[in-house]
């Protein structure tokens, strides 16, 4: 169930910001980590507290405090004679506090020299994933100080036992393993391939084709997606339902499910009300796969003669984001317009010309309301150590989330896993495509352009609430208020924000 406090909804105002703002200067590392009472760890940090930490890594000293208020749900864990199940929030917590004094001691020997048994209430399991991620962190940081032979090593022994087949753990370390892996193959000159993330002996159009087939498997099983479209639509349907001509603009349409929904919602308002839709318009934005798009078209054309719905779609192709124009939308100026961004704009932050040159089009637009889904985490900090740690909290929780929802379904859930992380890890400059920022930096972004973000209505919410009272595993989806947006996550780790904003 979706946890909120009323007064948090209330709505604020928008800050004023500096015009000359980047995405890199809300990344505040202020974390904190909360002790985890093993006694044989609290006497070494103590021991070591005036020690020296790498400096690379003390933002893992400080954990907690940018994620979620966890004063409200935390548990501490404490070991006895009889052994306890981690989660894997906990397995990472676990692993990062016994890194720092490890760090802090034994300075230049390799992690895996590092570990014992000093968790003695924690399973056999368990403390091979400590370990893990132990010796996951261990070798991030000798990456960053380009010792590559012992990162290696490290990784190495990690390879011994992480699996993509695996337990969350397991399929994480992988993951993280074959990132730092390509990063240092990169650094060190042994890799010449900027397909980075990509299994090169696979033809792209194959490789989308079952992404988007995974993506399907990933909206079907796990709440994390419905509950962002269904509180999205609900949304645009609050700005525009109530007009005789809507139109949508989509600037990354996939699949087109999100619409399906939305028909739905406005053949079910059509037909309990007098006024009637004249028509919906959709325009999908599209610079490559144009028949992928001409695909979703015909079943969303299909669908809306199912409904007896009157509805258009039209696709603006572009090679170049920045070569598009106003003009191309064909607006009507009878129109109530919605415009629809999905995990879109945080592919342009390494091109901030085509964000700026998409973003001046929108404002010409004027929407009535601009719904904005992206992934909430700080994964765009020039800092290559930054970008890791967060990475592999923020994977974690993604995995685990995919444990609970995908378990029996391991074609798709291996597909949605090895997507996007070696980007964040292994690359820099305008090769790493995958950014992300959190909504507090995409709100000083829009703030540029005039733009202020509006209060979700509580619909909008309740539709979340109705989304996720159909999973078995939807109360694991939890949910805090930043100001007006809602940010969505994975036993108390936040994965998404869903915002909405209005030229002022």
């Amino acid at each position: 169930m979706l946890h909120f406090d009323q007064s948090e909804l209330n709505s604020s105002e928008s800050n004023e910001t500096n015009l000359d703002y980047d995405f890199v200067s809300l990344d505040k590392w202020d974390f904190n980590v909360i002790p985890l009472q093993h006694q044989s760890n609290v006497d070494e940090t103590k021991k070591n507290s005036g020690s020296k930490l790498p400096s690379a890594f003390k933002i893992l000293k400080e954990y907690d405090t940018i994620r979620f208020k966890r004063s409200k749900t935390d548990k501490k864990i404490i070991t006895n004679s009889e052994c306890i199940k981690l989660s894997v929030d906990e397995i990472l917590r676990l692993g990062a506090e016994k890194f720092i004094p490890s760090c802090t001691i034994h300075g230049d020997r390799e992690a895996y020299m590092l570990f014992a048994s000093s968790f003695l209430g924690l399973s056999e399991d368990d403390t091979r994933n400590v370990a893990l991620v132990e010796n996951l962190l261990a070798s991030a940081e000798k990456v960053s100080q380009k010792q590559y032979d012992r990162a290696r090593r490290i990784l190495n022994e990690c390879d011994k036992f992480c699996s993509n087949t695996g337990n969350p753990v397991h399929r994480l370390a992988y993951y993280f393993s074959q990132a730092l892996r390509d990063r240092i193959d990169r650094d060190t000159g042994r890799d010449s391939s900027k397909d980075i993330g990509m299994n090169r002996l696979v033809p792209m159009e194959h490789l989308l084709m079952n992404l988007d087939l995974s993506m399907i498997a990933a909206h079907q099983n796990i709440p994390l997606s419905q509950v962002t479209q269904f509180a999205g639509v609900q949304a645009i349907i609050n700005h525009v339902g109530e007009s005789k001509k809507v139109h949508i603009i989509d600037l990354d349409i996939g699949c087109g499910m999100q619409w399906t929904i939305l028909m739905q919602a406005l053949y079910t308002h059509e037909c309990g009300c007098e006024s009637s839709l004249k028509h919906l318009r959709i325009t999908a934005l599209c610079t490559k796969l144009r028949h992928k798009i001409e695909d979703t078209r015909e079943r969303l054309m299909d669908f809306a003669v199912s409904l007896n719905l009157p509805f258009s779609f039209n696709i603006v192709m572009v090679e170049d984001v920045m070569k598009h124009k106003q003009e191309d939308f064909e607006i009507d100026d009878e129109e109530a317009i919605a415009i629809f961004a999905r995990y879109i704009l945080m592919r342009m932050l390494a091109q901030p010309d085509k964000l700026d040159s998409l973003m001046r089009v929108i404002r010409g637009i004027n929407p009535r309301a601009m719904i904005v889904i992206e992934v909430e985490a700080n994964h765009n900090s020039p800092a290559f150590v930054d970008r890791f740690v967060e990475a592999l909290f923020f994977y974690g929780a993604f995995f685990d989330s995919l444990e609970d929802c995908m378990r029996y379904d391991e074609r798709n859930r291996t597909a949605i896993e090895s997507e996007h992380l070696r980007s964040i890890v292994a690359t820099e400059g305008e090769e790493r495509t995958i950014r992300h920022v959190k909504v507090d930096v995409w709100g000083a972004f829009f703030a540029r352009y005039g733009m202020e973000e509006m209060e979700l209505s509580m619909s909008s919410l309740y539709q979340a609430n109705l989304v996720l009272n159909n999973f078995a595993c939807g109360s694991c989806c939890t949910l805090e208020m930043n100001k007006n947006c809602p940010l969505i996550g994975w036993k108390g780790t936040p994965l998404i924000s869903l915002s909405a904003w209005k030229f002022s």
